[in-house]
């Protein structure tokens, strides 16, 4: 007879990434990083009892949340002789610079924990449970607690990275999510190659990066001054964009994204930037009336340039992980 198991649903967030901290030196922390979690695009799944004790996983990046699921299994030792159903019903799409593949592996994780009925893991446990967090781990820690997210990086790599700070977002401030798929970023091999061939961040820039955070994003941020986090964020983002300008050809990863991005700054849009390798691009509004003016603007002056233009608002809660027996939520988080 098939065990009572729970059907669990997870939501989770995007992540947008404005920059590293540093790379390449044995020194300082390794990577860090900071970033702030977006309510849209969202990742969902629902993960059911398999009708035939195997395990089923249907829906876009079904192969990925396989073999996420498998290495959570080999990290939880014998998880008995059931199986389940992995159905992803949104993903949002992969090597844009919205973590998708960080939040699909997390949202496994967590949701096969509710399922089997293991114990809460931390976001670190979590990412090792599924080979995630190599690096940078903004959206790990985003994945738990949404919000802005300064994470200072990994002495020794790959022990876990620290939380330095978590700073709820104002939530009537809105993202335009801009994305050209003719300027593609970096993931998997591309990724691991360029990271191999870029110079070690000087010092100086680690240390202006974490003042940049640390003096201005974060008060600005705490204060809900908008203008001042919107400077803030396109300064840190400039510079650690400069970081790797040896592999894009400047802070940004293409002419067309530097194009737009030059474009919004004349425009007086002053939180603009690259979320990791791109190509999507953030641009940050105060509200959304101010979204819907910014993109009906892009669509008439820059519509040749843009492949997809979106509005999302902050997200500070995290990702959501329901636990429901016959009905009743029995446990979420």
């Amino acid at each position: 007879m098939m065990a009572d198991f729970p059907t669990v649903h997870v939501t989770a967030p995007s992540r947008l990434h404005f920059g590293l901290l540093s790379f390449g030196r044995k020194d300082v922390p390794q990577y860090g990083g900071v970033g702030m979690m977006v309510d849209l695009p969202a990742l969902k799944l629902c993960i059911t009892p398999s009708l035939n004790s195997d395990w089923e996983f249907c829906g876009p990046g079904a192969d990925r949340a396989e073999t996420f699921a498998k290495r959570w299994v080999r990290s939880q030792g014998d998880v008995g002789p059931y199986g389940c159903r992995i159905a992803i019903a949104q993903l949002p799409p992969p090597h844009t610079g919205l973590g998708s593949g960080t939040q699909l592996a997390l949202s496994v994780a967590a949701g096969l924990n509710g399922f089997f009925g293991r114990k809460e893991m931390s976001p670190c446990q979590l990412a090792h449970s599924v080979g995630r967090a190599v690096r940078s781990t903004v959206g790990t820690f985003g994945f738990r607690h949404g919000g802005l997210i300064w994470e200072s990086g990994k002495l020794n790599p790959p022990d876990d990275a620290v939380l330095e700070s978590r700073e709820p977002i104002p939530s009537a401030w809105c993202v335009v999510l801009i994305r050209s798929m003719r300027s593609p970023g970096k993931s998997g091999d591309a990724e691991r190659d360029a990271f191999a061939r870029l110079p070690a961040v000087p010092l100086d820039i680690t240390k202006s990066l974490r003042d940049e955070v640390s003096q201005h994003m974060l008060p600005a941020a705490a204060a809900t001054d908008f203008d001042s986090f919107g400077e803030s964020v396109y300064r840190y983002g400039r510079i650690a964009g400069n970081c790797f300008a040896s592999v894009q050809s400047g802070p940004y990863g293409g002419d067309e994204l530097v194009q737009i991005i030059q474009t919004l700054r004349s425009w007086d849009v002053r939180g603009v930037g690259q979320s990791s390798w791109g190509p999507t691009l953030y641009a940050m509004v105060p509200h959304s009336a101010a979204a819907d003016l910014l993109v009906a603007r892009i669509e008439a002056e820059m519509g040749a340039m843009v492949d997809s233009l979106s509005v999302s608002l902050p997200n500070n809660t995290g990702a959501t992980v329901r636990v429901v027996y016959d009905g009743e939520t029995s446990a979420s988080q």
